[in-house]
């Protein structure tokens, strides 16, 4: 039965100074704490999990793509069981919404193989069945991905804190390896497909999506999917009419020796 859908990588080895002590999650209860932050809202999944997710256009929202899949099946979940709850927050939201037409990256295979290739293709978008037109309830900016050393910031739900989001303002980028995100922003259970802002100006702008957490020198980092060209793709296939459910078949995309060897240099256990 599935359960969670988060990801939890045990070991990641990545060249990097000594992590840095980054700022505390805060959790935003109130209407003025979470007033900036109303777009990040809960996915609930069929009853059973829930994941993170972000609207960047009235009704597009941004998340991972293992958040569509069942842990034990390995199977896609029909996207019509999932919910999407703008700013919920102790027992509201500010808007409930369906999912109509759902895509994943076409590269992105849900094998239990836990990959640098699966991290970087863990793009989802999600097209409500209607937009959400609320004044205070502003879809997110993408931007390029950020620099090593930048400052982010991720709004997430998870196990412990699935009734309000939280956020931790301040974290960092350790790493960029070929598409991942290596970032020192807390995360666990919940927080998959939660987005990672940086604050250019002082606006708070996606740059990347929550895939699964590790750990470097014992300590524990997030693991991102970064947007750009994966995000362009996603959108194109839902301009081109994809993105209806299908029951998945049999047929599965298989993974060759050639992908696996298109590694980071990152150490990855199943989880």
């Amino acid at each position: 039965m599935r359960r969670w859908v988060a990801l939890s990588l045990m070991s990641l080895t990545v060249a990097t100074a000594a992590l840095s002590q980054d700022g505390h999650l805060r959790r935003l209860d109130s209407g003025v704490d979470a007033r900036d932050w109303e777009a990040v809202g809960r996915l609930d999944i069929g009853g059973t999990g829930f994941c993170t997710g972000a609207l960047i256009a009235p009704r597009l929202v941004l998340t991972a793509a293992h958040c569509l899949f069942d842990r034990d099946t390995k199977q896609r979940i029909d996207h019509s069981e999932v919910e999407f709850l703008a700013g919920w927050r102790n027992g509201r939201a500010g808007a409930y919404r369906n999912i109509r037409r759902a895509v994943v990256h076409p590269d992105y295979v849900y094998d239990g193989v836990v990959s640098s290739e699966r991290v970087r293709n863990d793009l989802a978008l999600l097209e409500l069945d209607r937009a959400i037109q609320n004044t205070t309830i502003v879809p997110f900016e993408t931007a390029a991905r950020p620099r090593r050393g930048d400052k982010l910031g991720v709004v997430s739900y998870a196990k412990d804190r699935s009734e309000a989001p939280s956020l931790q303002e301040v974290c960092s980028v350790l790493a960029r390896q070929e598409g991942v995100l290596v970032t020192t922003c807390s995360v666990d259970f919940g927080s998959s497909g939660a987005p990672i802002f940086t604050f250019e100006n002082g606006v708070p702008q996606i740059v990347s999506v929550v895939s699964a957490k590790a750990q470097v020198d014992g300590q524990q980092v997030s693991l991102g999917t970064a947007l750009g060209t994966p995000l362009a793709l996603l959108q194109a296939e839902l301009v081109a009419g994809k993105g209806v459910y299908h029951k998945p078949g049999i047929a599965q995309k298989t993974v060759t020796a050639s992908d696996r060897r298109r590694t980071t240099g990152a150490k990855f256990v199943k989880p």
